[in-house]
């Protein structure tokens, strides 16, 4: 399994990928899921990738080597829609290839990936593309994507992320999102992989590979965990006061209707199925019949 995340922010685009690709009891793999074309001043393109991994480099096989060698690649492409469009024919290409010889072993099609980047001329751009070759942009509503294990760093991204985010605070933001998944989900796994691409620069400007020895990560790891705890501690409890100075649950007691026990005839009896109430709407009614 893997997680992918990328992010497109005004100032540029974030992308981090973990390495792991096999999480057994007594077998752990790993590989790069993270993929650079880049032709300094001309173009600078990401490709992140997800799912099978025999096909991803599948994928990335027909991209740099296409069988019909007149099809567009990443390195020649006009604009990043024709990448996107690029990719998606060779995820058909390696579909119509290998999915029957697949399927025949019981293997599902399982690939997707998330493509970003910017070419002289244009503007950045960040695309997803599902294991039918279709793909979806990035956009102001929605300025991130996600492959793989995704759930886990979700809320972290929706919580913080804009267009408007700085991007050291968007590679900040994807790097607890991350640690996030590494702690919930032991199918992602170190060393990282994080690409941070400054706007019109049209080269990569910064990158690092994350282990276990990286200071910033660690401190990371460790005030983030800090700081929830903090934080939780501070929220009060419960208040279980019947008072309306207690905006923190109902306070109103309900009933509640249990099942019917069986009868000495050996018969479930059922029991009235009118709604329940509650007491202070059945004190109410008995008053209004006095």
């Amino acid at each position: 399994m893997t997680y992918c995340v990328a992010m497109s922010v005004d100032d540029g685009l974030v992308f981090l990928s973990d390495t792991r690709t096999n999480a057994g009891v007594d077998h752990i793999s790993t590989a790069r899921k993270m993929s650079v074309f880049e032709q300094p001043g001309e173009r600078m393109l990401v490709l992140l990738g997800a799912g099978n991994l025999s096909l991803t480099q599948a994928v990335l096989h027909e991209l740099s080597e296409p069988a019909d060698a007149s099809q567009p690649t990443l390195w020649n492409v006009p604009t990043m829609a024709d990448a996107a469009r690029a990719i998606g024919r060779a995820v058909r290409a390696v579909h119509q290839r290998e999915a029957a010889a697949l399927q025949e072993f019981g293997v599902d099609f399982n690939c997707s990936f998330i493509l970003g980047g910017q070419i002289a001329g244009n503007r950045t751009r960040l695309f997803m593309i599902y294991a039918a070759g279709n793909f979806i942009e990035a956009s102001a509503v929605n300025p991130y994507f996600q492959i793989g294990e995704a759930k886990y760093g979700k809320p972290i991204i929706d919580r913080v992320l804009t267009p408007s985010t700085p991007l050291d605070e968007a590679a900040k933001c994807a790097l607890i999102s991350m640690d996030s998944t590494l702690r919930s989900n032991l199918s992602v796994g170190l060393p990282l992989d994080l690409l941070v691409y400054e706007k019109d620069a049209l080269r990569v400007t910064r990158f690092v590979s994350i282990d276990h020895d990286n200071t910033y990560f660690e401190m990371i790891h460790r005030t983030w965990g800090e700081r929830l705890r903090q934080v939780f501690g501070e929220i009060p409890d419960p208040d279980w006061r019947d008072s309306p100075d207690v905006p923190l649950l109902q306070r109103e007691r309900m009933l509640v209707l249990h099942r019917a026990p069986v009868g000495a005839d050996g018969i479930e009896h059922e029991l009235d199925a009118r709604p329940a109430q509650t007491l202070a709407q059945a004190d109410k009614g008995k008053a209004q019949r006095k």
